[in-house]
This record gives structure tokens, C-alpha cells and sequence, in this order.
């Protein structure tokens, strides 16, 4: 347990940080913060200063300002006892923070002007600061979008994942391949992070369990683990917008119960003296170890439980501290599953309830059941998580009998609903037993939550009609959607400065916490003036991506060319090759008609492929052979541009953003969750060339059909060009454009004579082409001509873009969390003064 004992009883009742040069808010202040940092924090002074010592001392004079607020509103929820949302999240994408936190303190240019009387730029600092890796995509920027809305909209919360050493890694490109580079993201170490040590919790793996009646007669049951490692608390602030809220996100970080082993040393066995040290930090050594292997399977389970059990450990201690019953866990806490990752919480939940503090089974169910909701995020059946029973057995065998049992009393439920359907039994399941047994932790969520719900209207459709189409049919009341969202305080506020300027001189400042308010925009889509301001801000962007794209890749691209961006997780169902095949038939058609009217584009490709995903790391290959080609050749004159932006990450992606005229969402219909990419460029004025996928189904209904390039076969279509037996092969030979780009590829030249490098893609497209990208080909050509000929129309393609923007309100993560607020937690906000 975590020695959090209060010495002396040491009452601190309505005392707060008294605001002075530490906590103030002016430039003198924030001056005078910055050097006592410099100075005192880090012993530094400024002529030996480095730039990164003068970013951790201006981080650390925020800090101070974000922490103050921290500290009332920890006071306001246990003066108030109010119910928290805890989201357990195995991923977070949280971005750079500096300026994030200066937009919500609202000294952003107090403090420029605090720095440039010093001598130094506040920008340069901003670049400085690293961003913390903590996630694969999507996922885990959703999870702190979340936590920007939660604390901005003062709900009590607090997030719990994994403090990874080593992030997602880095990527560079060598020689058109992706190259993964180690993420060292605290090599210079985390000034926003302030470590708990103190707050620390036993994780057990391994061993037996063992059966036992204590002295009341009651069966018990004690877990002997085989091994121990101990969790560490590391806490970052997550402040609200112009709030006193200031919530926090709770990292655990893994360390050996005994780091060093002296009688081993002593004996000259030196590796064995800090061996339990080294494989205790392995388990949050690195974000999703390669689990190809059963090593790395059980690793990644074992970060899963890690932080699961010490973030339920945690929320049971605060539940104690403030003396509240453990029959009354799910009234005061509001758990959160992102994702199936966290999943093994409902049984980790129980055995604790149970085994750990003796509440009896049906007690510790109807509290498990009603304090869990769960979130899906994929309709796609590998992406649902199993675990095979003879990992799970071995490194967690308490659990595994929790599970059984679970499942006994869940599936005696679903024979008396569907008496004598053994095949509704085998379905639904908690263990897989069609080829070796597995335990579903998709169907452990399901049945171990009080919600469930999708990501998007289209996905929630999908989920309750397919993947949990049995489970909403015996409890239809559990299923609801919250369609996504995403902060436009990051991603507009800080991300594009120029825009937000733009937008507050006219409508003021109440759209950053009410994104309905853009709505005030529309009337002023049609005026000359706005439009001309308006192009002028995106142009503004576009050059400054323009000069980060040559100082990284080298390649010069025309600002005022078409920027045609696709920036997303590299995976063929969301079909960056189709987009790939659109390029080439565009050159080709140049080069066979030089006086085509194609007007001027610049296709930027940012995206990471899995380490161990062959295909994608091939297609990013295919994106620079096409990129190497067109951009050397003379013929072009610059009409097409191709550049792959390497490293796509939510600093980067600031950047990418706001330069984007064309935003492509492409993806297979009925495969895309929702996506959030989708809403940030529209946030910036972006037009989207989209499928019925996912959240662009909500985007175009709000943004208006004429203001959305829509091509491509929707999701039933999908369903039924499959079920009639889809052979692209037959696309291939009717459709000449099409066969002359496939041909192309295959023919050696993307690739210096060598056919047999894009043979695999070539090959899978031609006879198999899972994604349908021979299906939906034309239908891209088709609408990609229609966007040429829009953009030629300068005034009706600046009146889109605004009427984009100003139609965005419902995809702000303001919406989605007061949308989990009503419909799943039942949580109301605690306004901190």
C-alpha cells in the first residue's frame, strides 16, 4: 500500500498558495519566477545557460502557476466529496504543454513579452521542449483531448496510464524506407512531471493461488505471487481553459520492490545484484513491446495489468482516506475503459473487492458492474484483444479463476434468456475455445460495464449490428454513441495562431469552451474582406510548413499550390495507396499531355507504420519512390509535388494542420471508428475528401453536403460487393487508367529496374484487395476532378473552408465529455474559485 499516512495530522483546511512573484501573472513577475528558476532550480546562470535550460526554467515558472491551482482544486473535491471520473488509458498523446498551459492561464503574451525582455524568444523555447511519446495514434490523443475537456469543463477526474522511458519511436526515412529511432523523450528530463514517490503500490505476477476459510467460515481465496514489482506515481497538471479547475494525469512507473541485491554483490555476482532492478523497469521500459513473440505478449499483458491494479489500488486508498465504504465504490467513482487495453480491470477490481478486502461476491459484482463503462474503438476482429489462456493462467492465475467465474454466472444469464441456443453460449463467451482457448477482453468489458459505446453514430450502428450484435441484444440498454471530439484549444488556439486571431477579432473569444459559437462565421463566409483575410492566414501556414518540409526532406513545394495532405497511422484499410495510385495517374496523364489542365498540388503524406507491419512500411516506401520520381522530373515544372513528412506527431501535426486546402479521409467504409484527424482539419479550414466512414458521416451532415467531396461505396455496399464475390482482377481489365498506374508500379521503374519490390503490393491489390481500392478507384478520380475544378474557383473555395469551420461545434471534446456526462457517468462539474 502507499505510505500516504498525514504526520502530525497536519490540517491544511482553506489555506492556499498565496499569489506573489512565484504564482503572479504579470511580466514582472513572470520575469522574476524565471530567473529564480534559472538560478535556485537549476543552478545556472545566463551566460552558461543552455536554450534547454532556459525552456525547464520558464517550464518550471508555469508549472508553479498550473500546480497553484492544482492544489485548490485537490482541496475543493474533498471539501465537496464529489464523484471523479477516473479514464484508464494505456496510450496518451499529450503534446507539448508549454504553450497549452500559457493559452489557459491566459499569459501567453505576457509572458513573450517577459522572455523578449530577457533576450530570448519564446517560440525557440517552445521547440525545444520534447514531446512525450506515449502513444500509437489516434487512441491516446483522444484520451487527452479528454482530459483538456474534463478539466476545462471543471468535472472532477483523473487520468491513470503508463510512464513509458521510451515512447513511440522516432522515424526517419533512409532511402525511402522507414527507419525506427529509440524515443528517448526524457533524456533531459520531465519538468512538468512531479514524481509521488511515496504513493507506490505492490503489483503481483505469477504463482498460485491458494484456497483457504477464515475464521467466519467464509471461503477466501490468497494470491502467491511468484513475483513483485512496486508502481510509482509520477503526476502531470492537466488545467483547464480560464478555469480554476486543474486535474491530473497519474503515470506509474514500474521499479523493484528491492533494487539492489547486496549478498549477491558480495558474492562477485554482479549482474545478479541488479537484476530484479532491470527486469521489474522492463515492464515500463517501452510503449506495446513487439508481441509477435510470447515474450513479448506477456510483456504487454503485464503493462496492462501493472497499470490497472495500481491505478484501482489508488483510487481505493483516496475512497478510504475520505471514509467512505467500499459497498459504495461505484457512487463516488466513475471508471473509464479506453479501448479494450485496461479491460482486465473488471476482474482486477473484484479481486480486490473480494479477496483483499473480504466483500462478498454478489456485493463486489453489482459495485464492479456499476462503476466500469467501456469504450470500443474498432470494428476490426484482430484489433479485439485475447489472450491465450495459457499466458494468462501463468502470469495472472487468480484472475483467470475470477474470469471463469464470471463467466459461469454471466453465460447461466444469457441460457435463461436464450434457453437451448449452445451456439449464443459459444459466441458470447468469455473464453474462446474454437481453436485453443483464449479469453476475449473485448466480451470481459462488455459484460463487466454499465455502457458501452462506439465512437462515432455509423460505429456504434456497426458495433451493436456485428461485433456485439448478441450482447446488445440481450442488454440493449447498455449500448449508446458518443461520437468523438478534439480540443480546439491545441488544435486551433496554439496550433494556428493566425486563425484564432482571426476568428476572435470577429466573434470574440467565447468559441474556445463553446465551439458553437463559430456558427457566428456563416453570415461573413460571402464577404470580400473575410475571404481575403482568410486565405491570407492560410497561406501564412502553408509557408511556414513549406520551410519545415525543406529544412527536414529538402524539397522545395509551392505555398500557393493545392495542399493535399493525408497525415494519419499508416494501415492499408485506411488506403494511403489509393490516394498513391490518384498521384500517378495524375503524372502519367501529364506526361502524356503536358497542356493538361491539372492545376498545381502538393500531396504530403505524414504517417508511422508499425514496426512488424510489412505492407505499410512498403507503401511508405511505394510514397518516396513516387515522391523521388515526380519531384526530379523537369517535365513537371512543379505541378506535382509528392513529400512524405517524417515523424508525424502531435507537434508536428501542429504544423500540418493548418496549412491542409484538402484533407483526405479516405478509408474503407465501415472500418474507421471515427477518426479525429478528420475534425482537426476541418477545424483549419481544410475541405474533406472522405468516404462514409466513421465520424465523416457527422461531419458532412454538419458542415453540408455541398461542402464535403464525397466518393466511394458506403458500408452496406461494402458488405455486399463482398458477399457477392469481389474480384478486383476484373476492375483491373476493364478500367485502362487504372491498369496502366498498376502496371506502372509493377514495372520496375519506381524502383530502379527491380520488379519485385512492389511485387506484394501489386499482387495483393490485383487478387485479393481486402481495403476495395480497385473498387472505389474511379470514384476517386472522379471527385478528385472535382476538387481541381473547385479550387480554381478562388471565392467559392474560400467560402467552403469558412462555412467548414464555422459549421465544427459538434466536434469539439467539450461536447463528447458532456455527452459521457449525462448519458454514462452521471457526473456534474465542481467549479474550483
Amino acid at each position: 500500500m502507499a505510505k500516504t499516512k498525514n504526520p502530525d495530522n497536519f490540517k491544511s483546511d482553506g489555506l492556499v498558495p498565496a499569489t506573489g512573484v512565484r504564482t503572479g501573472l504579470t511580466v514582472t513577475d513572470l520575469k522574476q519566477s524565471f530567473l529564480d528558476n534559472l538560478f535556485c532550480g537549476l543552478g545556472r546562470i545566463p551566460m552558461a545557460a543552455t536554450r534547454n535550460d532556459a525552456y525547464t526554467a520558464l517550464a518550471l515558472t508555469v508549472r508553479d502557476r498550473v500546480f497553484k491551482q492544482g492544489v485548490q482544486t485537490m482541496q475543493e473535491y474533498a471539501r465537496q466529496d464529489t464523484r471523479m471520473v477516473a479514464y484508464l488509458s494505456a496510450e496518451y498523446l499529450p503534446g507539448p504543454h508549454l504553450l497549452n498551459n500559457l493559452l489557459n492561464l491566459g499569459i501567453v503574451e505576457p509572458t513573450r513579452q517577459a522572455m523578449s525582455e530577457l533576450g530570448l524568444n519564446l517560440d525557440n523555447l517552445a521547440e525545444q521542449e520534447e514531446e512525450p511519446g506515449l502513444g500509437n495514434g489516434g487512441l491516446g490523443r483522444l484520451a487527452s483531448c479528454y482530459l483538456d475537456s474534463l478539466a476545462s469543463l471543471e468535472v472532477p477526474a483523473i487520468g491513470y496510464g503508463i510512464r513509458y522511458e521510451f515512447g513511440i519511436f522516432d522515424q526517419a526515412i533512409k532511402d525511402g524506407w522507414q527507419v525506427e529511432i529509440t524515443d528517448k523523450w526524457l533524456r533531459f528530463g520531465n519538468p512538468w512531471e512531479i514524481v509521488r514517490p511515496e504513493i507506490a503500490y505492490d503489483v503481483k505476477f505469477g504463482g498460485y493461488s491458494e484456497p483457504r476459510m477464515d475464521d467466519q467460515g467464509h471461503y477466501r481465496v490468497r494470491w502467491i505471487p511468484g513475483t513483485v514489482v512496486k508502481g510509482v506515481a509520477y503526476d502531470t497538471p492537466v488545467l483547464g481553459y480560464r478555469v480554476g479547475t486543474c486535474n491530473h494525469l497519474r503515470l506509474w512507473k514500474a521499479e523493484a520492490v528491492e533494487s539492489f541485491d547486496f549478498a549477491s554483490f558480495n558474492h562477485g555476482d554482479y549482474y545478479r545484484a541488479v537484476e530484479d532492478k532491470m527486469r521489474s523497469e522492463n515492464i515500463t521500459k517501452v510503449l506495446y513491446p513487439n508481441d509477435e513473440v510470447t515474450e513479448g505478449k506477456t510483456l504487454r499483458l503485464q503493462q496492462q495489468f501493472f497499470f490497472v491494479t495500481c491505478s484501482l489500488q489508488d483510487m481505493i486508498r483516496l475512497h478510504l482516506l475520505l471514509k467512505r465504504p467500499l459497498e459504495k465504490f461505484h457512487e463516488k467513482w466513475a471508471i473509464q475503459l479506453n479501448d479494450t487495453h485496461p479491460s482486465i480491470a473488471v476482474a482486477e477490481l473484484m479481486r480486490l473487492l473480494v479477496d483483499e478486502h473480504q466483500m462478498d461476491w454478489k456485493t463486489a459484482w453489482s459495485v464492479t458492474r456499476n462503476t466500469f463503462a467501456y469504450t470500443n474503438h474498432t470494428l476490426l476482429p484482430e484489433a479485439l484483444e485475447k489472450w491465450s489462456v495459457g499466458i494468462f493462467g501463468k502470469l495472472l492465475p487468480r484472475h483467470l479463476e475470477i474470469i471463469y467465474e464470471i463467466n459461469a454466472h454471466f453465460l447461466d444469464e444469457v441460457s435463461a434468456r436464450f434457453p437451448g441456443d449452445n451456439a449464443r453460449l459459444e459466441r458470447m463467451s468469455l473464453i474462446d475455445e474454437s481453436g485453443g482457448r483464449y479469453v476475449r477482453m473485448a466480451h470481459l468489458a462488455t459484460v463487466g460495464s454499465h455502457h458501452v459505446n462506439g465512437v462515432a453514430r455509423l460505429h456504434s450502428e456497426l458495433l451493436r449490428q456485428t461485433v456485439m450484435y448478441d450482447f446488445a441484444e440481450l442488454w440493449p440498454e447498455k449500448f449508446c454513441n458518443v461520437t468523438n471530439g478534439v480540443t480546439q484549444r491545441r488544435f486551433v488556439a496554439v496550433s494556428n495562431p493566425g486563425l484564432a486571431q482571426l476568428i476572435s477579432g470577429r466573434i470574440g473569444e467565447d468559441w474556445l469552451h463553446d465551439l458553437h459559437q463559430l456558427r457566428k462565421l456563416e453570415p461573413m463566409a460571402g464577404e470580400v474582406s473575410f475571404q481575403q483575410q482568410w486565405r491570407e492566414v492560410k497561406l501564412a501556414a502553408k509557408r511556414d510548413l513549406a520551410g519545415l518540409i525543406e529544412q527536414r526532406t529538402g524539397v522545395k513545394v509551392n505555398p500557393e499550390s493545392l495542399f493535399d495532405i493525408q497525415a494519419k497511422r499508416l494501415h492499408e484499410y485506411k488506403r494511403q495507396h489509393l490516394n498513391v495510385l490518384h498521384i500517378l495517374s495524375l503524372y502519367l496523364r501529364l506526361k502524356h499531355d503536358p497542356q493538361a489542365n491539372i492545376p498545381a498540388r502538393t500531396f504530403i503524406f505524414g504517417a508511422k507504420a508499425a514496426p512488424g507491419y510489412f505492407m505499410a512500411k512498403l507503401i511508405i516506401k511505394l510514397i518516396n519512390s513516387v515522391a523521388d520520381l515526380i519531384n526530379k522530373d523537369a517535365d513537371i515544372h512543379d505541378r506535382l509535388k509528392v513529400v512524405f513528412f517524417p515523424d508525424f506527431n502531435v507537434k508536428n501535426a501542429q504544423h500540418i494542420y493548418p496549412a491542409a486546402d484538402l484533407s483526405e479521409q479516405i478509408s474503407t467504409a465501415g472500418l474507421e471508428a471515427s477518426g479525429t484527424g478528420n475534425m482537426k482539419f476541418s477545424m483549419n479550414g481544410a475541405l474533406t475528401i472522405g468516404t462514409l466512414d466513421g465520424a465523416n458521416v457527422e461531419i458532412r451532415e454538419e458542415v453540408g453536403a455541398e461542402n464535403f467531396f464525397l466518393f466511394g461505396l458506403d458500408s452496406p455496399q461494402v458488405q455486399d460487393i463482398k458477399s457477392r464475390g469481389y474480384n478486383p482482377h476484373d476492375i483491373y481489365e476493364q478500367n485502362p487508367a487504372l491498369r496502366e498506374v498498376l502496371d506502372f508500379i509493377g514495372s520496375g521503374v519506381l524502383a530502379h529496374g527491380d520488379k519485385s519490390l512492389f511485387r506484394p503490393l501489386v499482387e495483393s491489390l490485383l487478387w485479393h484487395d481486402p481495403f476495395l481500392v480497385l473498387a472505389d478507384y474511379q470514384s476517386y478520380m472522379d471527385c478528385q476532378a472535382e476538387v481541381s475544378k473547385l479550387w480554381a474557383d478562388t471565392e467559392a473555395w474560400t467560402r467552403k473552408s469558412i462555412l467548414n469551420v464555422a459549421r465544427m461545434g459538434k466536434f469539439s471534446s467539450d461536447r463528447s465529455i458532456n455527452d459521457y456526462c449525462e448519458m454514462v457517468w452521471k457526473v456534474k462539474p465542481v467549479p474550483v474559485d
